[in-house]
Parts: structure tokens; C-alpha cells; sequence
């Protein structure tokens, strides 16, 4: 399960994106690209903090510091984080080649 706290983190960046005008007329393309790949820097990076998190517990589990049930929770929202991220990169995959696809 992904956790709370990060979907909120993305929600409130999108929302912060929106509002700031990112998706209004005024602001120009270059501007919405550098903007959008922030979110994903961070949402990319966020998914690495997650395996560093893993890590950390699986070696606390192995000195005995730390609970199993810690250590399964952690791998497993580490889990669904990647799986969210190979999705995403496959639905833009899919679009950039849509968009190569068209014709002008």
C-alpha cells in the first residue's frame, strides 16, 4: 500500500501546480515541462527514499531492533511505489509514441 503521506504529498503538489497557474494560459510551455518534471523528480525520488527505507529496516531486523511486521509494511509500500512508477512510465511511453504516430 502506498503511503498516506506520500499520495498526499503528490496530491498537494498537484493541487499547488494548479493553482499556481501551471495549467492556465499564462504561462508558457517551457515553464509547464520544467514544472511537471519537478513532480516527477520528486515523485521519482520519493519511491527511492522508500527502498533506502527498506534497506534500512531489513538490516534493524536483522540486529533484532525492529519488528517483521515493520520491515513487510515498508517492502510492500516500496512495492506498490515502483509498480506505480513503471505504470506511469508506460502510459507516457504509450502517448509519446501516440503523438510520433500522428500525422501533421
Amino acid at each position: 500500500m502506498i503511503n498516506p503521506m506520500t499520495l498526499h504529498k503528490l496530491q498537494s503538489q498537484s493541487v499547488k501546480l494548479f493553482d499556481s497557474g501551471i495549467a492556465s494560459n499564462e504561462t508558457t510551455p517551457s515553464e509547464m515541462t520544467q514544472s511537471f518534471g519537478d513532480f516527477l523528480k520528486k515523485a521519482l525520488d520519493g519511491v527511492g527514499e522508500q527502498e533506502k527505507n527498506v534497506h534500512k529496516l531489513t538490516d534493524q531486523y536483522l540486529l533484532g531492533n525492529v519488528d517483521l511486521s515493520q520491515v513487510m509494511v515498508a517492502s510492500q509500500q516500496a512495492e506498490l511505489g515502483l509498480q506505480l512508477t513503471s505504470q506511469v512510465r508506460n502510459k507516457v511511453i504509450e502517448a509519446y509514441q501516440e503523438i510520433m504516430r500522428m500525422q501533421i
